[in-house]
């Protein structure tokens, strides 16, 4: 039997959220699962392991608005998905600051959230 720890909770992503390099505008991929100290993403773009990012993407809010993010993150790893050209992706958030950990904290503990 394994026994996993995971210090934060991950939400899983109930819609699309796709999340681009903030220093190319281009897309990269789309959140699998979300913490207020990582994410999983789905890349459909060549990744650099090890590799430090900028990530931006938009949160839905409560309230119909959305809630932009832009922070940085360090690629942990990789796993080929079923899918010919895509990875799964494992990051940890770098510099997180307060402003951008409220509107991520408020997704993640939304009433009606599934977690993993």
């Amino acid at each position: 039997m394994i026994n996993e720890f995971r210090r934060a909770r991950r939400r899983k992503a109930p819609d699309t959220i796709l999340v681009a390099d903030a220093m190319t505008e281009r897309v990269v991929g789309r959140i699998g699962n979300l913490s207020e100290t990582g994410m999983l993403l789905m890349a459909g773009t060549p990744l650099v392991d090890d590799a430090l990012y900028q990530f931006r993407f938009s949160l839905p809010g409560a309230g119909g608005g959305d809630s932009d993010i832009e922070i940085g993150a360090h690629l942990l790893w990789m796993d080929q998905a079923s899918a010919p050209g895509q990875v799964w992706a494992g990051f940890r958030f770098i510099g997180l600051t307060e402003q951008q950990a409220g509107p991520l904290r408020a997704w993640i503990n939304a009433p009606g959230s599934r977690y993993e």
